[in-house]
């Protein structure tokens, strides 16, 4: 009888000691995909900041320009009030902040366009600083959304195995949404002069 119960209360450990390390990893796979939103959320943000100068830079030498500067100041507001807490990353709301997101590239471009019409301002050191600095961020930006979906990715994986299904399921833990290519990215944009 002693025998029995001690193999008994040895599976027993065991199952809690799995169980107890499954929850914990599926914790920390959960906080390493909050961390690399996080990431994201850090590289729009530096977009957001530099917009602001790139705006100034350009005002000065295009001030006709109005309706593209103002297009730009106005994206980048709508863009930062969308905030999206990385524990309720679903579908709809990372669609959301996407599309709030390439409305601001989409106002870039049209500003930087707009810049290619000035060669005193292409020439100047600040515009020049600036639109390199902007064009370093939205390589972390591709940067930090390629991490975050690896670690979504990572997680997602985790909480759909067997059996880590069964503690992801009792403990609440839900699949996180994916960065996705905006519709019409397949197609190359077309350039004209």
């Amino acid at each position: 009888m002693k025998k029995s119960l001690l193999i008994l209360l040895a599976v027993v450990a065991v199952l809690v000691i799995w169980g107890v390390t499954s929850y914990n990893g599926l914790v920390s796979m959960s906080e390493n995909v909050n961390n690399q939103w996080a990431n994201v959320e850090t590289q729009y943000q530096r977009r957001s900041d530099l917009i602001p100068n790139l705006v100034n830079t350009v005002k000065g030498y295009a001030t006709h320009e109005r309706e593209t500067l103002e297009q730009v100041i106005a994206a980048r507001s709508r863009a930062t009030q969308i905030t999206i807490d990385p524990d309720n990353l679903t579908p709809e709301a990372l669609a959301q902040y996407q599309q709030a997101q390439a409305g601001v590239t989409s106002a870039l471009g049209r500003l930087l366009a707009v810049a290619e019409s000035y060669p005193d301002l292409k020439a100047n050191q600040n515009f020049l600083e600036l639109q390199a600095q902007l064009e370093g961020t939205e390589n972390r930006i591709n940067v930090a959304r390629t991490n975050f979906n690896n670690a979504a990715r990572e997680y997602n994986t985790a909480i759909r195995r067997f059996p880590k299904n069964i503690f992801a399921g009792m403990f609440g833990f839900r699949p996180r949404a994916y960065f996705e290519a905006q519709e019409g990215a397949d197609q190359a944009p077309q350039v004209q002069f």
